[in-house]
């Protein structure tokens, strides 16, 4: 294979386009639509967490048209936003491998008993997810993860336990990103390590999450309930029809910045 024929679109393409098939013969995804339709029924909301570019994913789960309404996205800057850290402490670069931010954004969240908890990484191993997930289970929360096993079992865990996001789920929702994510291999330019290009992660873990949705509302379906699914903002009835279901959950979702 050439270095054109390696880096091109279309091998990228082909590439996702074989995860989009392998991906939804998992069947934890049901596994995860159980935990979501019995957090729905009991009237609980779906906690959502990612940092860096698995933020994208929280936001696909919360906020997102097409999806459902009880759902709250919790962030890294909900420190500024809704507690007392200085805004600098954004700034940090290691803001997502220290493990007492987790505590903070927990403490700082409107959860209630049956809310079920979501926490994207694909390396799974940062301090601030193994503690926030850590923490979720100690106060008897379900906690499903989307992450990359073969990432997260090819590195150490930077939390002083030593174990990863996925060791504390209930449901792994494996993302079949590769180690470093990146699937297209440059050539070798002297660099200490390979570089790739081409991220999957983003585009697997959303389609993961997209798939809990849909069979989170085929069950709601099944059991003869409305689902409580957002419209688009962009439509003209899609604002009131929002408001009034988001009326609902006052108090318990933020759609915050």
């Amino acid at each position: 294979m050439t270095v054109n024929q390696r880096v091109a679109p279309q091998a990228f393409a082909e590439h996702i386009a074989h995860l989009v098939q392998v991906i939804p013969k998992d069947p934890e995804i049901s596994r995860a639509a159980g935990l979501f339709t019995k957090t729905l029924t009991a009237g609980g909301v779906i906690q959502a967490f990612g940092s860096g570019h698995s933020e994208a994913v929280a936001m696909e789960i919360a906020g997102r048209a097409g999806g459902l309404v009880p759902t709250n996205r919790l962030a890294l800057r909900d420190i500024v936003l809704y507690g007392d850290a200085p805004r600098a402490e954004l700034d940090r670069y290691d803001l997502e491998r220290d493990p007492a931010i987790a505590r903070t954004i927990l403490d700082l969240a409107p959860v209630q008993e049956h809310d079920l908890f979501v926490i994207i990484s694909n390396s799974g191993v940062n301090g601030v997810v193994v503690e926030l997930a850590t923490l979720v289970k100690e106060r008897g929360h379900d906690l499903i993860a989307i992450t990359s096993r073969a990432h997260s079992e090819a590195v150490a865990s930077r939390h002083p336990s030593g174990r990863r996001l996925a060791d504390l789920a209930d449901v792994v929702l494996d993302n079949h990103a590769p180690y470093g994510d990146a699937v297209l291999p440059l050539p070798d330019g002297g660099a200490t390590a390979p570089a790739s290009i081409g991220a999957v992660s983003t585009i697997t873990s959303a389609l993961l999450a997209q798939l809990v949705v849909a069979q989170t509302v085929s069950n709601l379906l099944e059991a003869g309930e409305v689902p409580p699914v957002y419209l688009s903002v962009n439509v003209p009835e899609g604002d009131a029809h929002n408001l009034r279901l988001e009326a609902l959950y006052a108090g318990r979702i933020r759609r915050g910045a």
